[in-house]
């Protein structure tokens, strides 16, 4: 089987981060596993408090998997401050694990701030080499790039930017615009374009860290990068979809769609056969 790690952010309502991706993981059928760096106390409407793990437990962490299993991919999700950011990356550089996708969480869905403003220098020279693709959204294009984003051809621009800065890869995601969800993957020398129909619905909290761990399980499963993302983007989509309307504000999106409606389904035809 097929592994893959995350290291991110933990969500005790189960919509975003680690919960998300060990979700979507499973989804996948790949094996996950995680590193904590951060305990984010939130909900579907708020973000209440953050409590950041030393640096020592997150570097442990990974040495735990790294000297006993090890991982076909890794998704990196929140790093609140530089000295998370720092230790999760003496830690890549040191095993320097294949298939490392990066989604630079600044925000969450409902607004509140998830990464602290002054790390954004940190981030972009310790994290972003280290990136086999790296997924920001518009927001965060902007804040990495340096430049307003507002149409198709500011993305591709920002995307080629990023990519100067030391990404391999580079996805900006198109979900907080306008007209069709269009997503932009620049592999340094060309551009391709995802595009799915935009869905109505508020419940889209974790999508972000969905959209990135899917990549990361389709690229442990051994797809191209074109592919992997192709693949995930319907992933994501089909989630979106048939999100869940739990909570009062920004609900999770339906990790297990598809296998609620055929897997189990099927497994229990089976066994009454």
């Amino acid at each position: 089987m097929k592994k893959v790690i995350s290291i991110a952010g933990s969500d005790c309502s189960g919509g975003a981060g680690i919960q998300a991706d060990l979700k979507t993981f499973a989804a996948h059928g790949v094996y996950g596993m995680s590193v904590i760096v951060s305990v984010v106390a939130e909900n579907t409407s708020r973000v209440i408090g953050v409590h950041d793990v030393s640096p020592e437990i997150i570097e442990k962490q990974i040495d735990a998997i790294f000297e006993d299993i090890g991982t076909d991919a890794v998704k990196v999700g929140m790093l609140s401050q530089s000295v998370c950011m720092k230790a999760v990356a003496r830690k890549l550089r040191e095993y320097r694990p294949r298939n490392v996708v990066i989604d630079p969480v600044m925000v969450a869905k409902n607004g509140c701030p998830l990464m602290q403003p002054n790390s954004m220098d940190t981030l972009i020279c310790e994290i972003l080499p280290l990136a086999d693709l790296l997924t920001p959204n518009i927001p965060e294009a902007e804040k990495i790039a340096g430049m307003a984003i507002s149409s198709i051809a500011d993305m591709e621009r920002a995307a080629k930017q990023i990519a100067g800065l030391g990404a391999k890869n580079v996805l900006v995601k198109g979900g907080h615009a306008v007209g069709d969800a269009l997503d932009i993957l620049f592999d340094g020398a060309k551009f391709y374009r995802f595009s799915a129909e935009r869905i109505d619905t508020k419940n889209t909290h974790g999508t972000g860290c969905t959209y990135s761990s899917a990549i990361a399980s389709n690229l442990a499963l051994g797809f191209d990068l074109e592919e992997a993302v192709k693949r995930a983007k319907n992933y994501v989509t089909a989630a979106i979809r048939h999100s869940l309307p739990i909570g009062k504000g920004c609900g999770p999106t339906n990790h297990f769609y598809d296998l609620y409606r055929n897997g189990l389904q099927k497994e229990v035809q089976s066994n009454e056969v």
